[in-house]
Parts: C-alpha cells; structure tokens; sequence
C-alpha cells in the first residue's frame, strides 16, 4: 500500500528475475498477454510504434508482479492521465565509487537550495543502489520538451558550482571521479525506481524515501535499508 501512492496510475517497467538475482533478469516495459484482465494498462507512443504498460492500482497488482518474479519497479514521471506531461522531476546523483557518499549527500543539499530557490518542494530518496534521488512535483502542465531543459539547467548549475565533485557527463569515461547529476530522466520514456521498491542486489535494498534531517546521518548508506 505504501509504494500505491507513489507508483500508483503510472506506467510501469518491471524488473523481473524469475530465477533470482544470481541467473539474470531483464527489463518488461510490456504488459504480457498472460497478465489478467484486472490489471490495468495503458498504450504509450513511442518511436515507430506504442507501448502497452501496466498501471499499477491497488496493492494486489504488486503482489501479482512480485509473483512473476518482479523485483524491481521503476515508474514513469507522468501519470497514465497524460503521458506526454510529466507531474515531477527527478535527478539521480550517482557516485563514481561506493567511496564518495558524502559528496553525494553535499550534492543533494545543493539542489534542494536550487530547488528552493525555484519555488518548489524536493524531496530525497535513497535509491537502494548507489546513490541518492532528490525528486521535486511540478505542475503536469508541461510537456517533457520544455521541463527537461529546466532539469538540465538545475544538474548543471550544481556542476558548475563545485566542478571539481560534480559532472553532467554521462560518459563514465569522462566523470573523473565526480559524482554524476543524471537530469536525463526527465525526458519522455524515461523512468525512475519507485520509492519503497526493491533492488535486485545482495540483501534486498530498498529505495526508501528519507527526511531531509536523515541525510545528517553518519552511517547512511543508499543500501542501509533492506527487506528486514
């Protein structure tokens, strides 16, 4: 039920493993034609044809993902209401080595002042991975094309601040050590892992959303926290 009120309405990919993390998974953007009816879907544009994605509803449509060996759910950042417009931003700051979680924690109180300064409200998750999400609700008034360059010019204006932690560069070649500020998933398609999901890594991590007072924790990791 809590994962409902944020991945709920939204079109969803799944990260499935039906033989468990060890023998691989894949990405199901798909709903499969042995899905039940109950289960919601919607058809997505995409280049050269559409989609058709589940939209989660209820807790019983996770339930019934989990069961096909779903571990991992990442949502996109317009609602099935209206694809094309999307209701939050969400940049990802992930680090070049599991040693630089506290520029990654400074990189998260930078776009939250930028944030602010906007006028608008971010939040923080970690991810259950590597990194931190900070993910601010806009108005879904707009469409991708015009909210991706504002998220660029946010990730950037961070990079350009502290140039020698942080980078726009998705090339990892080119990172140099830098914590990468990823605004690209602003852009039509794309998606983000939805808050209380699991990760597909040892452990079961969580992505978990946090209190903006949780990030002066010392021993806060993105995996801190797990299935347990």
């Amino acid at each position: 039920p809590a994962m409902v009120q944020h991945a709920g309405g939204r079109p969803v990919t799944i990260q499935r493993f039906p033989d468990g993390i060890g023998a691989g998974g894949f990405f199901q953007k798909h709903a499969s034609n042995h899905f039940p009816d109950w289960i919601e879907r919607v058809t997505v544009p995409k280049a050269g044809g559409t989609v058709e994605h589940v939209v989660i509803q209820r807790a019983a449509d996770l339930v019934y993902l989990a069961d096909q060996g779903a571990i991992a759910v990442h949502v996109a950042l317009a609602p099935a209401a209206h694809v094309d417009r999307p209701d939050r931003m969400v940049f990802d700051l992930d680090p070049s080595g599991d040693d630089e979680f506290e520029a990654v924690r400074d990189g998260a109180r930078l776009l939250r002042e930028l944030l602010d300064d906007l006028g608008l409200v971010p939040y923080l998750m970690t991810t259950g991975s590597r990194g931190l999400h900070v993910v601010t609700p806009i108005a879904g008034t707009e469409p991708f094309d015009e909210i991706a360059p504002l998220a660029e010019a946010v990730a950037r204006a961070v990079a350009e601040r502290e140039p020698d932690r942080y980078t726009v560069e998705a090339r990892k070649a080119q990172r140099r050590g830098r914590v990468y500020i990823d605004w690209m998933r602003n852009q039509y398609s794309q998606t983000a892992v939805a808050p209380w999901s699991l990760r597909p890594k040892p452990g079961a991590p969580v992505a978990v959303p946090l209190d903006w007072g949780e990030l002066e924790d010392p021993e806060l990791t993105s995996r801190r926290y797990r299935i347990g």
